[in-house]
């Protein structure tokens, strides 16, 4: 089995200025992906069972969602102002011992 050489990884998903559409497609997508992970997650733990614990992945897609209704707001805000959204988008992964 091969060591693993990095413990901490940094990948730079998002890095620009948008236009408020342009912002909503990137933020809502990648909000949009992880609430379609959680319904699959919720998904195959059922297929195992039909009394299987749900709680946190109901609870993840239910934050999402009102994640989603901020950034809906949000862009709405600034598209009435005539700006641009710069994202800076990192997305840090480490190694759990």
């Amino acid at each position: 089995m091969e060591t693993v050489a990095k413990t901490k990884q940094k990948i730079q998903l998002v890095d620009g200025v948008f236009s408020p559409s342009e912002a909503s497609d990137v933020i809502l997508s990648l909000i949009n992906e992880k609430i379609n992970f959680h319904k699959l997650q919720r998904l195959s733990w059922c297929e195992g069972s039909a009394t299987a614990d749900t709680k946190y992945p109901d609870d993840r897609i239910k934050e999402l969602e009102k994640e989603k209704e901020i950034v809906k707001e949000f862009i709405s805000a600034v598209r009435h102002e005539g700006k641009k959204l710069k994202i800076d988008g990192i997305l840090n992964i480490t190694l759990e011992e």
